[in-house]
C-alpha cells in the first residue's frame, strides 16, 4: 500500500460533491421544442421537396462531371477553348471539379437537411444495463427501431427517397468515367526499349549526348547514359528516354562475384537499368567503397559486383543488365536490349515477348 512521505496513509478525496453536501442535482433534459416541420404539414412538405431537389442537383453534378471527360478535355474535344492549350486544361479542370463538387456537396447537404428537419429530434436517456437484456427488453428495442424507421417517414416520402437513390446511384458512375482516360495496359512495352530497337548504338552521356569511350570510365566511377540515337526528333521521345535510362559503373574485375554478369561488360565496366525494380524510381546513388547502388525512394540496395542483385529493401529482383561492347573506335556500344524487362516487378516479366 502506498504511504505518504511522513508515513501516514493517503486520503481519498472524491471530486464529486454529494447532493446532501451541496452538490449539483442532475438538471435532466431541457423540454423539447417542436420544429416548424413537426407542427405544420406544408412546412414538412417543403422540407421534403427541398431534400429531393438537392439530391437531384447531385445527379446534375454527376452528369456535368462525366460530360467534362468527353466534351471538355485538355487535348481532344473542348467546347470552351482550343484543344491542347493551357486554356483547354483550365476549362477541363474547372468543369470536372465543379461537377464533382456539386455531386458530393448536395448529397451531404440533403442528408443534413433531412436529419435536421424531418428526422426525430427528441433526446432520450437510457440507463445502463447488462449487455444481454431480457426478452421483453429485446422485443421493446426491436419495436423502437421499427418505430424509428416509421418516424423517419421513408415509406411516406417516395419522391425524396427516389431522388436519394438516384443521387447515390449516379455518383459511382463519376468514378468510372476517369478510368476511360487511364489508357491501355502496358502489355509488352516494357520488354523492349530503344536499345533493342537499334542494336549497336553508342552509350552517350545523359546530360549532353556525347558518346563515351572505354578509356573515359575511371575505376569506381558512374555515368548516367542514354542511346546516342535517341533525340528530340525520336517518336515518343520522353517515353523512350524513360525506358532506356541506364547507368554504367566500373569495378575491379577481381571483386566480381557473378561471372555471367561480368561477361556482359568490358574490363569491369557494367551497365544496368536505372529504373528500380520496386516501383520504378531512379536508382541514381552509387557507393564507391561497397559498390552498391541505392534507390533513394525506398532504400532498395543492389550489389554491382553480383549482377546488381538485391541485398536490402523492398525490390524483388536485380536491375536488368545491358550488355555492352567496344567498337573499333574505342566507344562503348550496346549490341542489344536489356536482359530482362525493365521496371517494377509487377509488370508480369514472364509474359510472352
Amino acid at each position: 500500500m502506498n504511504t505518504n512521505t511522513d508515513g501516514s496513509s493517503p486520503t481519498r478525496v472524491s471530486t464529486l460533491a454529494p447532493k446532501e453536501g451541496g452538490g449539483f442535482p442532475n438538471p435532466g433534459l431541457p423540454p423539447h421544442s417542436p420544429r416548424q416541420t413537426d407542427i405544420s404539414k406544408p412546412a414538412e412538405k417543403r422540407a421534403e421537396r427541398l431534400v429531393a431537389f438537392m439530391f437531384l442537383l447531385s445527379v446534375v453534378g454527376t452528369v456535368i462531371f462525366i460530360a467534362a471527360y468527353f466534351l471538355v478535355t485538355p487535348l481532344d474535344t473542348n467546347i470552351f477553348a482550343e484543344e491542347g492549350t493551357p486554356r483547354a486544361l483550365w476549362w477541363s479542370n474547372l468543369v470536372a471539379g465543379l461537377g464533382l463538387a456539386i455531386a458530393v456537396f448536395f448529397i451531404g447537404a440533403a442528408a443534413v437537411h433531412w436529419a435536421k428537419t424531418l428526422m426525430p429530434d427528441e433526446e432520450w436517456v437510457e440507463e445502463r444495463h447488462d449487455i444481454r437484456g431480457s426478452d421483453e427488453t429485446r422485443k421493446a428495442a426491436a419495436e423502437m427501431i421499427t418505430g424509428g424507421l416509421a418516424e423517419t417517414g421513408i415509406g411516406r416520402r417516395p419522391v425524396m427517397v427516389t431522388a436519394m437513390v438516384a443521387a447515390l446511384a449516379a455518383l459511382p458512375i463519376a468514378v468510372l468515367a476517369p478510368l476511360s482516360t487511364l489508357g491501355p495496359l502496358p502489355g509488352n512495352k516494357l520488354h523492349h526499349t530503344f536499345w533493342g530497337h537499334n542494336p549497336g548504338q553508342r552509350l552517350a552521356r545523359d546530360h549532353d549526348g556525347t558518346p563515351i569511350k572505354l578509356s573515359d570510365v575511371a575505376m569506381n566511377s558512374i555515368f548516367h547514359v542514354m542511346p546516342e540515337g535517341l533525340t528530340h526528333e525520336t517518336p515518343h521521345h520522353l517515353e523512350e528516354r524513360a525506358k532506356a535510362a541506364a547507368v554504367i559503373v566500373r569495378i575491379d574485375p577481381k571483386l566480381a562475384k557473378n561471372d555471367e554478369s561480368m561477361s556482359m561488360g568490358v574490363e569491369g565496366v557494367l551497365a544496368f537499368s536505372k529504373i528500380c525494380t520496386h516501383v520504378g524510381c531512379p536508382v541514381a546513388l552509387y557507393e564507391q567503397q561497397t559498390h552498391h547502388m541505392l534507390c533513394p525512394c525506398h532504400q532498395s540496395t543492389f550489389d554491382v559486383t553480383d549482377g546488381a542483385k538485391v541485398i536490402f529493401g523492398p525490390a524483388h529482383r536485380p536491375l536488368p543488365q545491358l550488355p555492352i561492347e567496344v567498337d573499333a573506335e574505342g566507344y562503348l556500344v550496346a549490341p542489344g536490349d536489356f536482359t530482362e524487362p525493365i521496371g517494377p516487378s509487377f509488370w508480369n516479366i514472364h509474359k510472352d515477348k
